[in-house]
């Protein structure tokens, strides 16, 4: 996956599940690009995109394909059925003027990782945030932005952290720097009522959270943010995601998922669970 591009439509993970079984059937029944491409008289290009969910799955270009790839009535029904599912916009279309294309196909893998791992060396990671210390952050980042639009992207985080009370939650698991328990981000009541949250999330049976201390020094992960996301279906491979000022990329390369999880690991083992809470009543103190 390359770098997501402004103007862009997130797709939800259910369409890039279909659009690799429509690729898988292609193969399966030995044709190519232009073997498809011609059933339906478009471009190969065409093809390309809709298997890698870039465009909607039209219900008659599916239709057709599948007929051509030898599937049964039943078969094709159900594929056109789950398309028309996969084509309607997720929840978070609604926030779509607050926040860059680039974050919306985020926040669709993030609402269908079965396994999330995060690292974060600046801030609390989003999924972790109260409103007071999110509004002070987009605030940071948006200094000319309008009280509105500042509202909606707030909104739009504290919506996302409803994942982790999901029966079918995900499991997270999150490894920050100390240097962002430092960072006094509104004021120490906020930076007090954050801290007390992440003693709090940090008991949760599926999160898992780690800081590694100053005294780890120089390290692997000293680097940019990212989130490694993890899928049930085996159709989907393992991405992960990496944000710079006004972009972002994601990365389902094995080598470059490999080298992202190996990092997240190492950083781990430079401290433990009791260390890390310890920590965090330490600063709570010092924040009172």
């Amino acid at each position: 996956m390359s770098e997501a591009r402004s103007g862009t439509s997130a797709p939800t993970v259910l369409r890039m599940i279909l659009g690799r079984r429509l690729q898988d059937m292609r193969i399966g029944a030995g044709a190519s690009l232009e073997d498809a491409a011609k059933a339906l008289r478009v471009t190969s290009l065409t093809i390309r995109r809709l298997e890698k969910a870039e465009v909607a799955l039209k219900p008659l270009y599916v239709e057709k394909l599948l007929e051509t790839f030898g599937a049964d009535r039943q078969e094709i029904d159900e594929f056109v059925d789950l398309a028309e599912q996969a084509n309607k916009p997720g929840w978070w279309h609604s926030y779509r003027d607050a926040v860059p294309s680039w974050f919306t196909a985020y926040v669709s893998l993030e609402t269908g990782a079965k396994t999330l791992r995060t690292y974060e060396p600046q801030y609390v990671t989003g999924l972790l945030q109260t409103r007071d210390y999110a509004h002070a952050v987009l605030r940071g980042g948006l200094p000319n932005g309008s009280e509105e639009d500042l509202a909606l992207r707030v909104e739009l985080r504290l919506r996302r952290q409803s994942l982790l009370e999901r029966d079918n939650a995900p499991t997270l698991w999150v490894v920050m720097e100390e240097a962002v328990l430092h960072r006094t981000v509104g004021s120490p009541q906020v930076m007090r009522e954050q801290l007390e949250r992440l003693l709090d999330v940090s008991e949760l049976p599926h999160v898992s959270l780690d800081i590694v201390p100053f005294t780890a020094g120089a390290h692997i992960g000293a680097c940019a943010p990212f989130t490694y996301f993890r899928f049930e279906e085996p159709e989907l491979p393992d991405i992960v995601y990496s944000e710079i000022l006004s972009a972002a990329v994601y990365l389902d390369q094995r080598a470059d998922v490999v080298s992202h999880l190996e990092a997240h690991s190492r950083m781990a083992l430079q401290t433990s669970s009791e260390d890390s809470r310890a920590l965090l009543n330490r600063m709570r103190k010092e924040y009172s």
